[in-house]
């Protein structure tokens, strides 16, 4: 018999942070359970490779963003997506 809440294994979905919508709240940091994400500014490589307006945006949030450092070790449960105030996360398959 199957269940219905049974999740994919881990490192089949992955989370992907939107680098326009982070403003590196942390809160994916505190939810997930695998730390999965780190919060940590930009290279100078990183920042010349945003837009104007998320530069801008970067400034204001002191030069942070989230990343998903080990992606694979990702049980997709969807806490980090629920927890995003700016809806910068998504899972998608890898």
């Amino acid at each position: 018999m199957a269940t219905t809440d049974c999740k994919p294994e881990a490192g089949l979905l992955r989370p992907m942070v939107n680098q326009s919508r982070c403003e590196a709240k942390k809160d994916c940091e505190a939810v997930c359970p695998y730390n999965v994400f780190e919060v940590r500014k930009l290279s100078g490589d990183e920042r010349k490779a945003l837009s104007l307006p998320s530069r801008l945006k970067l400034f204001v949030h002191g030069g942070q963003q989230a990343f998903v450092v080990r992606g694979e070790d990702c049980h997709p449960c969807g806490l980090c997506v629920t927890a995003c105030p700016e809806k910068a996360i998504k899972l998608a398959k890898f």
